[in-house]
């Protein structure tokens, strides 16, 4: 079914853009959500009418995005975690993670948005990219600090020979195994 975007829609178009999408989607998310509009002749012209407009929003969107992208590579982000002597974390810290820090930080994000290749598992300072428009990527970069160093290697605890006791030691008959019966 084909259907013409009337807001940008993440990983499908931009505004105005005409896309073939399956009729369930279209019929059950992009049109109910008013983010697309059936391609017919009154939409189509519709649309061609509203090029102008269209254009200006989008320049507006990407500008809007560019302004956001400052803000977020301006930022500092410094995930506080648990983890051994070697720098390697008890867990790792996750695109969800990620994106629920920019939301507490004030940043209007969606989780989708962050593009984490794959989870962070050792202390360090890395990159990430935020894909703020199909034109606009901003890269952020964050921190990953231990919050307490928890060593690995557990102390053996000595006992002293003196003060073990040993208990005598019962032997008890094992139980009898019951054979088949044939």
């Amino acid at each position: 079914m084909n259907v013409i975007l009337t807001q940008d829609v993440y990983n499908l178009g931009s505004l105005g853009d005409e896309v073939a999408v399956k009729p369930g989607y279209a019929r059950n998310f992009l049109i109910p959500q008013g983010k697309a509009v059936p391609v017919n002749r009154q939409n189509i012209k519709l649309i061609e009418h509203q090029r102008a407009l269209l254009n200006k929003k989008r320049q507006e969107a990407i500008d809007n995005a560019k302004a956001f992208k400052a803000k977020l590579e301006a930022l500092e982000l410094v995930f506080m975690v648990k983890a051994g002597e070697s720098g390697k974390l008890f867990g790792s810290v996750t695109q969800k993670m990620i994106a629920d820090e920019l939301v507490a930080q004030g940043m209007e994000i969606d989780r989708r948005m962050v593009n984490l290749s794959q989870p962070v598992k050792s202390l360090g300072t890395y990159k990430m990219a935020v894909k703020l428009h199909s034109s606009v990527v901003a890269e952020v970069t964050f921190k990953v600090a231990a919050d307490e160093i928890i060593k690995e290697v557990k102390e053996e605890v000595l006992v002293p020979v003196e003060q073990v006791e040993e208990e005598p030691i019962e032997e008890t008959p094992a139980p009898r195994k019951k054979g088949k019966k044939g």
